[in-house]
């Protein structure tokens, strides 16, 4: 039961910054409630540094997917600890970059320990 919640969740995450991505890459002004002050979404220069971040979001949704169709509960665990990575350094981007509390510790934060409980549970199946 515990797996099967924590596979779950594991693929809503992987749908979630699958989306993200992809409106990222339609619109990158949706970039721009990522938590950074200022982000000049308005620059032709910076809006091709959030597509390469767009494309990079999709690809770890698609990664998810993959191991969820093809890997098992460990290895999907294991990814999932090393992916929770990316929430925590944008959580802390976004706190370096002087960018809103709610967004760094409310968004990014939350992603990463949920991803952190799903890794666990997983591991632990």
């Amino acid at each position: 039961m515990l797996t099967t919640t924590a596979t779950v969740l594991a693929g809503l995450i992987g749908l979630g910054i699958t989306v993200i991505g992809a409106l990222g890459l339609l619109n990158p002004r949706f970039a721009g409630g990522f938590g950074i002050p200022d982000t000049p979404v308005q620059d032709p220069t910076f809006r091709s540094w959030l597509a390469v971040k767009a494309v990079r979001d999709i690809a770890s949704g698609l990664f998810t997917f993959i191991l969820l169709v093809a890997g098992t509960p460990q290895l999907l665990g294991w990814f999932m600890l090393a992916a929770s990575g990316i929430p925590i350094g944008d959580a802390l981007i976004v706190r370096r970059s002087d960018g809103p509390k709610a967004a760094a510790y409310g968004v990014h934060g939350a992603t990463a320990a949920v991803m952190l409980v799903i890794s666990a549970l997983l591991l632990l199946s």
